[in-house]
């Protein structure tokens, strides 16, 4: 048996999709091939090719459901990491939301002078231009600057996704959801399934008919499930590939490494893909989408924003403490 169990997916696929009866038609041209080209049944002693299919398929039985349990144990335990991560970040938020307030009282004369020590800093600071009464700037303006993606050098050259997140180019187009890539790709003339040559790789993709130059022949911008990627010629004119993203948090920036980059900021999910996730997935999604964005920015992400939220809120109780000379990560 060769090495690689994946070596001949592709074959097989393109089989498979050839045979409108499904795996049942695919069995029956296999076993043909067998008894119509080899000595497979009548080769050997009685009985045995029988045992041969049985020891097989009983193997690979058992392989398959073996994976399918490891598969569906690995969810569980990733979904219940999911839920304890996210009851975490709800008790932590709610003892932010419910953290008791001190109060200290005054006596009359300590509340005068403070709001002596109030209106003088204030009329200091209107005075200075830098007041609620200064004309200088707008609350607009003293926002935190974000990179003009015109100004970031990242974003130089890079071109703005398409309506489905990807891209038009010359030969083919592209979309992306954050589970698959679908690609389409206009051939201009009447093909049958045969005439295309078409292999989907790990990390490689190849498309173009047979006997002319590929039309796509490149490494792939992240890592594919060869297995749940599937490809479909439609009305002998317009090939459709389906990709499945081994990395569903992750918006690709481009097809094959040899394509022009999209701009993944300007990406615009549709809402109703979103929508159909549950509560806590699609809360862990846009966090995600948020804090990519946010690295691509020069920016903190919403952890780091959080702590540099408590780490300012602890200066600011603690004013006698000197923190000049800290430095924090």
């Amino acid at each position: 048996m060769a090495s690689d169990p994946e070596r001949f997916d592709s074959m097989l696929l393109a089989m498979a999709q050839q045979h409108e009866g499904g795996v049942k038609d695919l069995l029956k041209t296999i076993v043909s091939f067998l008894a119509r080209k080899t000595d497979f049944f009548t080769g050997g002693k009685e009985g045995e090719w029988e045992k041969v299919l049985q020891d097989t398929f009983y193997e690979y039985a058992r392989k398959a459901r073996e994976e399918a349990n490891k598969i569906k144990k690995e969810k569980e335990e990733a979904d219940k990491r999911l839920k304890e991560i996210q009851q975490r970040k709800e008790q932590e938020r709610l003892a932010q939301d419910f953290e008791p307030a001190s109060v200290v009282e005054l006596t009359d004369q300590e509340a005068v002078e403070m709001q002596e020590e109030l209106d003088k800093n204030k009329k200091k600071k209107v005075e200075d231009g830098s007041g609620d009464g200064a004309s200088g700037s707008s609350p607009k303006e003293m926002e935190t600057e974000v990179p003009d993606e015109e100004d970031d050098p990242k974003e130089k050259g890079k071109l703005k996704p398409n309506s489905g997140n990807g891209c038009d180019l010359e030969h083919y187009r592209w979309t992306q959801t954050l589970e698959e890539v679908e690609l389409r790709v206009p051939l201009r003339q009447v093909l049958r399934p045969r005439d295309l040559n078409v292999v989907i790789g790990k990390k490689h993709l190849k498309v173009g008919i047979k006997g002319q130059p590929l039309i796509i022949d490149g490494e792939l911008d992240a890592d594919v499930k060869v297995e749940e990627s599937t490809w479909v010629l439609q009305d002998g004119r317009n090939l459709l590939v389906n990709l499945e993203k081994v990395n569903k948090m992750n918006w690709w920036s481009r097809l094959v490494t040899t394509d022009p980059e999209i701009s993944t900021r300007k990406i615009n999910p549709e809402p109703s893909k979103l929508s159909d996730l549950d509560g806590e997935t699609r809360g862990l999604v846009e966090k995600m989408m948020y804090d990519q964005r946010q690295k691509e920015m020069g920016l903190p992400t919403s952890d780091e924003q959080k702590k540099q939220d408590v780490l300012k809120k602890f200066m600011e109780q603690h004013p006698e403490m000197d923190f000049s000379k800290c430095k924090f990560n």
